[in-house]
């Protein structure tokens, strides 16, 4: 029986949405922007890469050409390959939302189609009731912040404000999303987790997608660090997903990263934490010698999207990209005979852009194995056609959505 991998390059977009525009992002374009940064020179940061971005092992998957397929023109200063082995074509999203869940749950299979709660971005984010409730319920003197903020910002402001009054820092962004960052040492991570989880009940009335525990270390602005005990609460998928169907078909699906945080942990036969791009990797190679026939290895590679994307970070993502690239060859070593691993994104975050927000953008689809013949499956009308494509493969029904590119 065959085995699936799916590997979510969480942000990696191609640009090309055909409604980008709806959202503000038309002409967003997270690769093929890094790759014209990269060309110019801007891309470029001492210690860490020079010169045009180099995806060798990408590229021989098709990715320039899902660029061009996508886009309109292939990316600056990127040499196209001698050869192109297995699937490749570029996804266009249908969820209504340009956030992690929306796209995750859309690959799964299951489409985003009601609209979620939204805060507004002027003023104070939190209605007064709302934050009342939290005070009370989560046992807090109060709450700082109570805006829109990128995170990082928003705990070096008010980091130190946060460790002498042990108020929580609260804010939100474009998602649907109520983020909350608190000192693990001088608040506690389990009291953070707690308080998460209260808050993540107090908002299921106002659909709001996601509850984030963002803690950090350090004692002065220059020494605030993010750590890696984050946690996602999030609602659970509108209906079931291809996880839920393949635990019902006696599946193991191994969740590795933030994949069981998303799915609210419904569908998910093993959960796999590791911190960072390579510790993910080597979590995921891992987990591919251990996957019996029938598995599915579900990674979200979410530094390209934290720690680059948001943060606009040209230099720093190029570098996780080329660093990514290279891991592939320890991939292919790993497959065996009837195996298939697809290569795709969630949304962009086109470090180039305006604001600090995630773009609306079409995605790659990469996918390959042994016995895997090269060729263009185009643009595919939804994320959803991923996870039929996985269903198909490891010979489960399919669902209601999406269709298999097989």
């Amino acid at each position: 029986m065959p085995r699936a991998f799916l590997f979510v390059l969480d942000s990696f977009g191609v640009g090309g949405a055909r409604d980008g525009a709806d959202y503000g992002d038309l002409g967003a374009d997270t690769l093929g922007h890094i790759a014209e940064f990269c060309a110019a020179g801007v891309g470029d940061r001492a210690g860490l890469r020079q010169g045009p971005l180099s995806l060798p092992n990408m590229s021989s998957l098709g990715l320039l050409e899902i660029a061009r397929l996508a886009s309109g023109a292939y990316p600056l200063g990127m040499p196209l390959p001698e050869r192109i082995f297995g699937l490749h074509g570029a996804a266009s999203e249908i969820s209504r939302g340009k956030d992690t869940p929306s796209g995750h749950w859309e690959i799964a299979g299951t489409p985003v189609l009601f609209d979620w709660g939204y805060f507004p971005t002027e003023g104070e984010a939190f209605p007064a009731d709302l934050v009342e409730a939290i005070c009370a319920e989560g046992e807090v003197p109060g709450i700082l912040g109570n805006c829109h903020a990128s995170g990082t910002e928003i705990i070096s402001r008010l980091g130190e404000e946060h460790i002498r009054t042990r108020k929580p820092i609260c804010y939100t962004s474009s998602d649907s999303v109520f983020q909350i960052a608190a000192h693990e040492e001088h608040f506690g991570l389990d009291r953070l987790m707690a308080l998460s989880a209260t808050v993540r009940r107090l908002l299921d009335p106002l659909n709001i997608g996601r509850v984030i525990a963002r803690p950090f270390l350090g004692e002065t602005p220059e020494t605030f660090e993010r750590t890696g005990n984050r946690r996602d609460f999030s609602v659970l998928p509108p209906e079931p997903t291809l996880l839920d169907r393949l635990v019902e078909a006696g599946r193991q699906v191994h969740a590795v990263g933030k994949i069981g945080d998303i799915f609210a942990h419904q569908g998910i036969s093993r959960v796999i934490k590791a911190n960072g791009n390579m510790a993910l990797m080597q979590a995921t190679l891992t987990a591919m010698a251990e996957a019996e026939d029938g598995d599915l290895v579900f990674t979200n590679f979410v530094d390209f999207d934290m720690l680059y994307g948001h943060r606009r970070d040209v230099p720093g993502y190029a570098a996780a990209l080329e660093a990514f690239d290279l891991s592939l060859p320890d991939v292919h070593r790993r497959l065996k005979p009837g195996d298939l691993v697809i290569l795709t994104a969630d949304h962009g975050c086109d470090p180039t852009w305006r604001g600090t927000d995630h773009t609306r953008e079409r995605v790659p689809v990469m996918a390959f194995g042994p016995g895997i013949r090269s060729r263009s499956i185009g643009i595919r009308s939804t994320y959803a056609d991923i996870g039929e494509t996985v269903a198909a493969h490891l010979g489960i029904a399919p669902g209601p959505h999406g269709r298999s590119f097989l």
